[in-house]
């Protein structure tokens, strides 16, 4: 079955290019052309991946990222920008976006970007396994929701993922390119950094003291682990 791809493009030029190219490739790709339409029609699709631009009218692509992952919906989300700022990549990722590509690109490297998120499988619980909870954490894995101390703690889709497989293999010595391959799905190791940033970013939330986590360790030169 081919997989279906979401394009939100409001450059008709550019849409029917990268339609056409991913049409060729062997994906089902429908299209829309602004942020409230592509929050209806993402909603509930199944889409098995969703090529969104931030500069949309109505409705830009971070509010439109932003509403998906209130929404439950989990769908990969890989976002185009114009815009090269470092700021506005975070702001994307915090928001629940798995990955970013900087405008004008290679189409070689869209594709790969596209390949590395459909073959990321979500991390599943352990056999049984409903929920898990430490100190005054608790994690539903049914609901995939998290809470502190019986009070909602709002995590992106990457960051729940994280946690979820950080939880899965405690005890264990995670390198940095295993989560990198686990949960974000890249085979390659181009962005290390995108997992310390997340950790960072988990132990705020999470952690008494994130300067001195008890619960999410890391092991220098070698990666992270869990110990709860």
């Amino acid at each position: 079955m081919k997989k279906r791809i979401f394009l939100v493009e409001d450059e008709p030029g550019l849409a029917l290019t990268l339609s056409d190219r991913l049409t060729s490739e062997g994906y089902a790709v429908e299209t829309a052309s602004d942020g409230e339409t592509a929050v209806q029609r993402a909603t509930g699709a199944g889409f098995d991946l969703v090529i969104l631009d931030i500069m949309l009218p109505l409705k830009n692509g971070f509010d439109v990222c932003r509403d998906l992952r209130q929404q439950g919906i989990d769908t990969p989300i890989l976002m185009l920008t114009a815009r090269g700022q470092v700021v506005d990549r975070v702001v994307g990722l915090k928001l629940g976006a798995d990955d970013y590509l900087v405008k004008p690109f290679e189409m070689i490297e869209l594709l790969a970007r596209i390949e590395a998120l459909l073959r990321r499988v979500p991390a599943s619980p352990q056999a049984g396994m409903d929920s898990y909870q430490y100190n005054d954490i608790r994690i539903d894995f049914r609901r995939t929701e998290v809470t502190r101390s019986g009070k909602t703690v709002e995590l992106s889709a990457r960051e729940y993922h994280l946690l979820r497989y950080l939880v899965e293999h405690r005890e264990a010595t995670l390198s940095r390119e295993e989560l990198l391959e686990k949960v974000w799905g890249y085979e390659a190791t181009p962005l290390t950094r995108t997992v310390d940033v997340h950790i960072a970013w988990l132990r705020q939330k999470l952690e008494v003291n994130p300067r001195h986590p008890q619960f999410i360790l890391t092991v220098h030169g070698l990666g992270y682990k869990f110990v709860g």
